[in-house]
């Protein structure tokens, strides 16, 4: 194995089961009280890690030149669960949100496998039409209605944070694949223009862009969460409250265990353990950017980047929400934050850039 991929794979090993400890630590008052169980979200977890790390195996062995073939047929089923779940009955409705299939006592989240899906397809895509490209209506024009369409059904859940980080990564993949700057000027107006017209016809997220600008002009309601989170965060110091002295996740902080697990990482152990988590994201990121630059295959080079440029935007934003330095989104932290489908799509990632790397 390479040396981007042993550090890639020594650091996803180490962020994951600590992400699996923290979500123990800091869910199970939660868990004893909604569940009569503290091992609740831990058990759950454990399983999808376990899954996660067979499967992120089986996967740094298969071809990745395979997913090339394969596309078309991976993006169709990813499509095709993104509208399933949007039937009653069908999909769960959670948080007010119908963005699950529930399976059980689990829940599978589509969008979480179609970011891999999209990134597969448009590596594709880009690698089969770099002439075309120059010319933005039949070089571009086809991907970006393929990406604003499953960017609209994601919408209809609503799942407004994942529909970022999914536009965000392919609009960075069109960029490095050459296309002519002016475009992402023009795109990036229009882009404005319907982040605006999203926020104006959704009360909540309104809400949401007030709370942000001042918290405490609703700190009971659209303002709480943040101003519980930056609580978290305050008290931490350099070495923290030690683990599983956390004070927000004695129902403070609401669900603590999912996309605000940073604050009770940095409560409990301080700007040390910010330091450590950071560190082990920028050393997967860096891995995933050195393995794209590296490989010599164009379908490759387009998934590495695109699989690393997209798990360091979703991070970074997590990081921001939680930190009052954008508005609430609803994004979870990869590796770190509760949820089956989002630790499995974050391992089976790893897993293709393991195997690009070791054919780099």
């Amino acid at each position: 194995m390479k040396k981007e991929g042993k550090i890639l794979l020594i650091s996803v090993i180490l962020i994951s089961i600590f992400g699996t400890l923290m979500i123990y630590s800091s869910s199970y008052v939660w868990a004893e009280y909604k569940f009569n169980d503290p091992f609740k979200y831990l058990k759950s977890q454990g399983i999808f890690l376990l899954l996660g790390y067979i499967i992120m195996y089986i996967v740094s062995k298969y071809p990745y030149q395979n997913y090339k073939k394969l596309s078309n047929i991976i993006f169709g089923i990813c499509f095709a669960m993104l509208a399933l779940v949007l039937i009653p009955g069908i999909g769960t409705v959670r948080n007010g949100s119908r963005s699950w299939f529930g399976l059980g006592g689990f829940g599978i989240q589509p969008s979480e496998f179609t970011k891999l899906g999209l990134i597969i397809f448009t590596s594709k895509y880009l690698s089969n039409n770099e002439r075309s490209l120059k010319n933005i209506k039949k070089g571009v024009f086809p991907i970006l209605g393929v990406l604003f369409l499953v960017f609209g059904l994601i919408m209809l859940e609503p799942d407004f944070g994942t529909g970022v980080v999914i536009v965000m990564t392919i609009i960075v993949l069109l960029f490095v694949s050459g296309v002519k700057m002016d475009f992402f000027i023009k795109i990036g107006v229009l882009g404005l223009i319907g982040i605006v017209g999203l926020i104006i016809i959704a009360p909540y997220r309104m809400k949401r862009i007030v709370s942000f600008l001042n918290p405490w002009s609703d700190p009971l309601g659209s303002g709480f969460q943040i101003i519980q989170s930056l609580y978290a965060i305050g008290p931490g110091g350099i070495l923290g409250l030690g683990l599983g002295n956390s004070i927000q996740k004695h129902f403070y902080l609401p669900e603590p265990q999912t996309d605000f697990i940073f604050s009770i990482i940095s409560e409990e152990f301080g700007f040390v353990g910010v330091l450590i988590v950071s560190t082990l994201f920028i050393l997967i990121i860096t891995s995933g950017f050195k393995i794209a630059m590296k490989c010599e295959n164009k379908f490759g080079k387009y998934l590495a980047f695109g699989i690393a440029f997209g798990l360091a935007f979703q991070t970074l934003l997590n990081l921001m929400v939680v930190t009052g330095l954008i508005p609430v989104t609803g994004v979870t932290l990869p590796f770190l934050s509760y949820g089956g489908s989002s630790l499995l799509i974050s391992l089976i990632s790893m897993g293709v850039l393991l195997n690009i790397s070791k054919q780099t």
